[in-house]
This record gives C-alpha cells, sequence and structure tokens, in this order.
C-alpha cells in the first residue's frame, strides 16, 4: 500500500515528555513532506496552542484541530470546516465546571480562553505542565457566559479540567447524558465537543477534501482521544507510551515519545 496521508497527534506522540519535536522526527516529516505525502496535525490543541510550533510544522499542510471540531488549511492560513457548539450546552457544561470548581477552557476558532485565576494555578488541576504555554496564548475573561455570549457561533471545544478523579466522574456521570462526544484526554480533564465529532470524523472529512481513500491514511496516536481515528485510519500506529487498551487497537506499536516513535514509525511504514 503506498500511503499518501499521515494524521499526527501532538502530545504524547510527535512531542516528547519536554513538549518538543526531536531534530530526528523533524527531518523524517521534511522527508515525507517533499516525497508529497500529506502531513496532517490530528490534535485536540487549537490554533492559539500550535502557535510556538509554527517553524517545526512548516512540512504539515493540513490540521485536524480541537479534536476534530475544525479541519484547517495551513498553507492557506484558512479554515475549511468549523464544527461550532450550541450555546446552551456550553453554558450547561460551563455550570457544571463552576460547581466543581474546575478549570473551564474554552476552543474558539483562533483562541483559547479561560479564567485568569485558573491559569495562574494550574498545577491545581494536574495541568501544571501546560502552564508556561497557558501563561503565553490563553486569553483571559472573567465570566465565561459572557464571554460566549460576546463571541457567537466561537466555541467549538469545551474542556473541563478537574482537581481531583471525584469530581471528574461527577461531571462525566452528567455529561455523559447530553448528546456530545466525550474524551479523557489528560489525568483529570472531560473534554466535549459536539456530538460524533472526533478526529476519525474529521479524518474523514480531510480525506474527502483530499480526495484521498481512508485506506491510504496512517494515523499515530497514544492516548483515550486518538482511540476513534485509529479504528478509522487504513493503518494505525500506537505509541510505546500508550496504554495497553490503546496498543490493542494498533497494526503496529512504536517506540515512545521520548526515543523518537514517530521517527521510527515514518521509516518503518514510508
Amino acid at each position: 500500500m503506498k500511503y499518501k496521508l499521515l494524521a499526527l497527534d501532538m502530545d504524547g506522540t510527535l512531542l516528547n515528555s519536554e513538549k518538543k519535536i526531536s531534530s530526528r522526527t523533524k527531518a523524517a516529516l521534511e522527508n515525507l513532506s517533499a516525497r508529497r505525502i500529506f502531513i496532517v496535525a490530528s490534535t485536540g490543541r487549537n490554533l492559539a496552542e500550535l502557535s510556538e510550533y509554527r517553524d517545526d510544522l512548516k512540512s504539515m499542510s493540513c490540521g485536524i484541530l480541537i479534536s476534530g471540531g475544525m479541519i484547517y488549511d495551513f498553507v492557506n492560513d484558512a479554515p475549511i470546516k468549523i464544527h461550532a457548539m450550541d450555546e446552551p450546552t456550553i453554558f450547561k457544561l460551563i455550570d457544571f465546571g463552576l460547581e466543581t470548581r474546575a478549570m473551564i477552557h474554552l476552543h474558539t476558532i483562533k483562541k483559547s480562553v479561560a479564567r485568569q485565576e485558573d491559569i495562574q494555578n494550574m498545577a491545581a488541576f494536574d495541568m501544571g505542565v501546560y502552564q508556561n504555554m497557558f501563561d503565553k496564548i490563553c486569553e483571559r475573561c472573567a465570566d465565561p457566559k459572557e464571554y460566549v455570549r460576546s463571541h457567537p457561533g466561537s466555541v467549538i471545544k469545551v474542556n473541563l479540567y478537574h482537581r481531583d478523579k471525584i469530581s471528574r466522574d461527577k461531571n462525566f456521570e452528567r455529561i455523559k447524558k447530553m448528546n456530545l462526544s466525550i474524551s479523557f484526554a489528560e489525568a483529570f480533564n472531560l473534554e466535549m465537543s459536539p456530538a460524533n465529532i472526533t478526529k476519525a470524523s474529521g479524518l474523514k472529512e480531510l480525506c474527502d477534501f483530499l480526495k484521498i481513500d481512508l485506506s491510504e491514511a496512517v494515523a499515530i496516536g497514544d492516548a483515550d482521544n486518538d482511540r476513534e481515528i485509529l479504528q478509522t485510519a487504513g493503518f494505525s500506529v500506537a505509541m510505546g507510551n500508550s496504554s495497553d487498551e490503546i496498543k490493542s487497537l494498533a497494526d503496529l506499536v512504536t517506540l515512545d515519545n521520548d526515543n523518537d516513535g514517530v521517527a521510527a514509525a515514518i521509516e518503518k511504514i514510508f
């Protein structure tokens, strides 16, 4: 099989534990790009959260961003498809977050938005590894609901970062009754997208746009929010740092993200 597209998760996959892309992996991506293979970011991150990697990601032509909520053309710097969340649903999620003292994180078309009081203490939500990034790129808002009202149609995903498993599980029991896509990307995190919007749905939309068959796509990931895309792509790769459950879904298990697992997979498959 001659594969034409590579979809790459970011955190835990393309990025090592220091949130960087190794020189070996960069070289492997540049080699694929020179061979006219589409390299695609497949991530829960939004545009703002990718800003510090713009130079590293020059070989990427498109992105399945915000967990499939937005398909983006990096070459022309424009969205291909946007799936916004409806306002009443966002308000209900915000209420759940406020009640459990969770950090409410809104992903919009171009921005990352949260309350200052939460941003300044991300370690309390087991998200300290992202403190520096949020300090730099996150837009502060005093009232999440007011922000939503003043930016209609712009919120694509809502993340709730909880302080512990008990509060996370409490909200999961309530949110799972709603018509939403839910994933667990971090220890106490819940990520909510509109119904049926996942990285897998994003891969299907992007392949349709590029006129590529799904069987010609390779996906690499490591976490719960990569589950569907690994089951959808023509060939799937789990990182060595993935759980056994995620590994069981993959056609290939590569090295972990601190040992150039992405580069090793590229060298083996392409």
